[in-house]
């Protein structure tokens, strides 16, 4: 008897006290549906993981069934009182009526996120944002990929209820025109993010007004825009802190374009894919001008041969890893020794023709 209350006693203190250690030791490496599931193993598992409050901090949802329901769900429990993050990536079962149901619930657990991922959300309308958005004042980034339906509306209520964006993601959105792009020009001259890819009713004005107010850029991706004129292009070259930039599809930029915006001099990753009116000089341009590059793509592009290798070899060659020289059929030097004794660091590289 005396026995079985010593080990009863035991069991309880290893509840009280390791539990709570080892959960505080292993919560921050679990995904978090593994933590919400490790919530109905033991009282103590979860005291000890409710008690945790950098673990309830993200909310994530994405390709999620029920997503709307569950989201509501979550957000009235107390533990995620202080959100940081939002993922609905690709989930199921939501839009607008969900944002709306959760301002009618004068939902406060919303006022410091900062990351909000929507993306390819489709039902989600202009309506939608402005609801959501009105939520969430402090947000700091922004991801509403792919949601075909939204307009320059949505640009307007983001600008108006979040006043401190500086992370953007556009990407798909088709029907975002020049009038958005003054509006995130106007609104957001701190922006370090911006992913317009194949927001196809761009032209030249909107990218300018971008180009010339918000000169802190450190990422643009440019990705299947080919209307922008190589006008427009040289005045890349102004962002003095830009690391990423993704032209991919670039029918219009020229050699010119790049040899302004080898003024870039932070560029880490370069997506020149199919830049078909690209030659040896303007990759020489950027090789002399950007010395840090890590990626450069030049996949397409008929019109440079062994003469931008060189240039890369000579300037880029402490900092190059990854390069795409597929479809180049100016350049002969393929084979892998070729490259690694231009490029001794080159861990990722594709040379077929």
């Amino acid at each position: 008897m005396a026995a079985a209350a010593a080990a009863a006693a035991g069991d309880e203190a290893w509840c009280r006290e390791t539990v709570p250690r080892v959960m505080e030791l292993v919560s921050p490496r679990l995904p978090q549906r593994d933590a919400c599931a490790l919530l109905a193993v033991s009282p103590w598992c979860h005291r000890a993981l409710v008690a945790n409050p950098k673990l309830w901090e993200v909310l994530d949802l994405h390709e999620m069934n029920k997503a709307g329901d569950r989201l509501i769900s979550a957000i009235s429990l107390p533990r995620y009182c202080h959100l940081k993050i939002i993922n609905l990536e690709f989930a199921q079962d939501i839009d607008d009526r969900h944002f709306v149901r959760l301002k009618e619930m004068g939902c406060t657990s919303l006022q410091e996120l900062e990351l909000l991922n929507i993306n390819a959300c489709q039902k989600v309308s202009d309506k939608g944002i402005e609801t959501i958005t009105s939520l969430c004042p402090n947000l700091r980034a922004l991801s509403i990929y792919w949601i075909v339906g939204l307009t320059d509306l949505t640009i307007r209520h983001i600008v108006q209820n979040c006043k401190h964006i500086v992370d953007l993601n556009l990407s798909g959105c088709k029907n975002i025109s020049d009038k958005g792009m003054q509006l995130v020009a106007d609104n957001y001259e701190g922006l370090k993010k911006l992913n317009i890819t194949r927001c196809i009713k761009l032209t030249d004005d909107g990218l300018q007004e971008v180009l010339q107010k918000c000169s802190s850029l450190e990422s643009l991706n440019l990705y299947a825009l080919s209307s922008f004129s190589d006008k427009v292009y040289k005045k890349i070259g102004s962002l003095t802190n830009l690391t990423f930039l993704d032209l991919c599809g670039a029918q219009n930029v020229t050699d010119d374009g790049l040899s302004c915006i080898s003024r870039c001099v932070c560029l880490t990753y370069l997506n020149l894919s199919w830049c078909v009116r690209v030659t040896d000089v303007g990759v020489v341009a950027i090789a002399q001008g950007c010395r840090s590059l890590q990626l450069l793509s030049l996949f397409g592009i008929v019109g440079v041969t062994d003469v931008c290798l060189e240039a890369l070899s000579k300037h880029c060659s402490r900092s190059l890893t990854t390069l795409d020289v597929n479809g180049c059929i100016g350049i002969k030097k393929r084979r892998r020794d070729d490259l690694i004794q231009l490029f001794p660091l080159l861990r990722c590289f594709k040379v077929h023709s």
